[in-house]
């Protein structure tokens, strides 16, 4: 990835801030997306707080930025997103919109932004699903069906622009995370996966030696 401008959403969340650091250790350029704001780390970094991606014109506007700054933008890493538990029975209709508005339309967005800059560097878009999307249990309705709306958008946008950018996401399991060991103080995380090693994946598939490699759904499981 050395001298690549890579763009990371939810950049400043434990995960956006995995792929980061890998990112950056590899030699790349990084431009830092996020609702929130926060320090940046060293190194050839634009960080862009404040930013709603659920906004198009906002994901535009980052997207420009970008590629004023560095002059193009190579890849898109989209890992903005959220979980929110809500049963059918009893459950708040608005937890369907916010995940489908955190989830699937901050990755429509700022995708369909960043396409003219890719579509010039023959770039690749690598969303972040989820494993846990292909069968939902209770209580996973709104995030596994707004999951699954990003499986489908990647393999859509991976045949639309064959030949012209390439669009694959990462299906992890749960990652092991400050919050998820909170919310699940029982669980062994040891089985769980690493920011770091789903990180090493999504570079991987972001970078030149995945050149064959569009539409994929690519599950990373750790040892469960």
């Amino acid at each position: 990835m050395r001298g690549k401008v890579v763009v990371i959403t939810g950049a400043f969340g434990a995960l956006g801030r995995a792929v980061t650091a890998r990112a950056l250790s590899e030699g790349a350029r990084v431009v830092m997306i996020d609702h929130a704001t926060h320090d940046a780390p060293a190194g050839d970094v634009l960080e862009l707080g404040g930013v709603d991606l659920t906004d198009a014109a906002a994901a535009a506007d980052a997207m420009q930025r970008a590629k004023e700054k560095f002059g193009g933008i190579n890849a898109l890493l989209n890992v903005a997103g959220g979980f929110v538990w809500s049963k059918v029975e009893g459950g708040d209709a608005a937890h369907w919109e916010r995940m489908f508005a955190l989830n699937l339309k901050t990755a429509m967005n700022a995708s369909k932004a960043a396409l003219p800059f890719l579509i010039e560097s023959g770039g690749a878009i690598v969303n972040v699903g989820a494993n846990g999307a292909l069968k939902a249990g209770a209580g996973f309705g709104p995030y596994a069906a707004s999951k699954e709306g990003v499986h489908k958008l990647t393999e859509a946008m991976a045949d639309e622009l064959k030949g012209r950018v390439r669009v694959n996401a990462v299906l992890p399991s749960t990652i092991d995370t400050p919050a998820n060991r909170k919310d699940m103080p029982d669980a062994d995380p040891k089985k769980w996966v690493t920011p770091d090693d789903l990180a090493k994946v999504m570079l991987f598939l972001a970078s030149d030696d995945a050149r064959a490699v569009t539409g994929a759904l690519m599950p990373v499981t750790g040892l469960v």
